[in-house]
């Protein structure tokens, strides 16, 4: 059957159901709707119709899987068009996914707080029109926790650059209320795409838990890392040290122009350690960068000895990134990247102000970075990594 046909086809079987059913069959004529975009979805992917012999072919139809999908209409029993030799799965369910997902989260995190089934039931009837009993809602949860677990689980491959940050969220622990630590980690693959590697709910950045942390990864297949883009937390660094002792290491530059503030003791220097420090940053090679450095503890050897000290020792663990690509230079000077990311978990999380324990904790931040994940891995290349180090023109998200 051709896809003009197929098209035809389709409006005269919702015709027909509008015909039997009138407005009661717009769950029937939503679900054929649904079923008829995903067969077209997959014949422009494989590129033939079906049983069309051409080379054009990107692979075959494989039968179907049945979805169920909430919807206002109802629950709708779908068909999921399967393929083999080639991956697939429609777009216009895409949307109705993430909702899903979202509404799981939702739910399960009304239950956690304390929310009542009742109130529970209220609201998703409300809003979505469906029915949800106390046992659907600690279904949802472990289908949660399983789905989150994995994904923070999965097995790594090879990235060729690692960044890692950490936020910090009140959760009620041990019968107390305690600012936790979340630490994460976010990748750049092979293919200049980014992705998030990992996420953990510690008590603190102590350098055992950032060990811990960072040995995961290992263990889960992280490998091929070229550099690391941190702040210099002194937890992190040791344990960055005895994990990952022969990679190179780049002190993120707007952290360490922050800690370089400290060291003007008068209101007036402040402005001018500042323009030193960007003018240092600015530098085109490492040479350069260098002769900077010294320069600048000469120029405040005097008025400012406590900085130029600390610049002398310091300095240096921001111009790593000198050494890499020049086109890759500027996302990595920095660990803004993770900053978004986590200003975007603050605005997740503002809601709650307070977790019942950990694990909800982690759940939530995982809805988040998961979302944000899938969003990298779909969207363009973070970095060009051709030989010419050429970058991509995508602003940074």
């Amino acid at each position: 059957m051709t896809t003009d046909q197929q098209e035809s086809n389709i409006f005269e079987q919702i015709a027909q159901a509008l015909v039997l059913h009138g407005g009661d069959g717009m769950k029937q004529m939503l679900q054929l709707v649904f079923n008829a975009v995903m067969k077209l979805e997959r014949t422009h992917a494989l590129g033939a119709e079906p049983y069309e012999r051409t080379e054009e072919r990107q692979g075959y139809a494989n039968g179907f899987k049945d979805k169920t999908l909430n919807s206002r209409m109802g629950t709708l029993e779908l068909k999921v068009p399967q393929v083999r030799g080639l991956e697939f799965y429609p777009k216009c369910l895409e949307k109705g996914s993430r909702s899903e997902r979202a509404l799981k989260l939702a739910v399960a995190e009304m239950y956690l707080k304390g929310v009542s089934t009742r109130k529970v039931e209220a609201i998703t009837k409300e809003l979505c029109g469906l029915d949800v009993s106390s046992t659907q809602v600690s279904r949802a949860t472990k289908e949660l926790d399983e789905e989150f677990t994995q994904f923070r689980e999965r097995p790594l491959g090879e990235y060729r650059y690692l960044f890692l940050d950490a936020t910090y969220l009140n959760v009620r622990h041990q019968g107390s209320v305690i600012s936790m630590a979340c630490l994460i980690a976010y990748g750049v693959d092979p293919d200049g795409k980014r992705q998030i590697l990992g996420a953990s709910m510690s008590l603190s950045e102590a350098e055992v838990h950032w060990r811990e942390f960072l040995t995961s990864l290992q263990t889960r297949g992280l490998r091929g890392v070229r550099l690391i883009i941190s702040d210099d937390h002194a937890g992190l660094r040791k344990a960055r040290e005895a994990v990952f002792s022969s990679i190179p290491w780049q002190r993120c530059q707007f952290h360490l122009s922050q800690n370089a503030q400290a060291y003007a003791h008068k209101k007036e220097l402040r402005p001018l350690i500042a323009t030193a420090m960007r003018t240092i940053f600015a530098a085109p090679t490492l040479e350069i960068a260098q002769q900077l450095i010294k320069h600048t503890v000469a120029q405040f050897e005097k008025q400012a000895p406590q900085f130029a000290k600390w610049l002398e020792e310091n300095g240096e663990e921001g111009l790593t990134v000198l050494t890499f690509p020049a086109a890759h230079q500027k996302r990595l000077r920095t660990t803004n990247g993770l900053e978004r990311v986590n200003r975007e978990i603050k605005r997740r999380t503002r809601v709650a102000v307070l977790f019942p324990n950990p694990e909800s904790a982690l759940r939530l931040v995982t809805g988040v970075i998961s979302e944000i994940h899938d969003e990298w891995i779909t969207g363009k290349a973070y970095l060009n990594m051709n030989p010419d180090g050429g970058e991509t023109q995508e602003k940074a998200a």
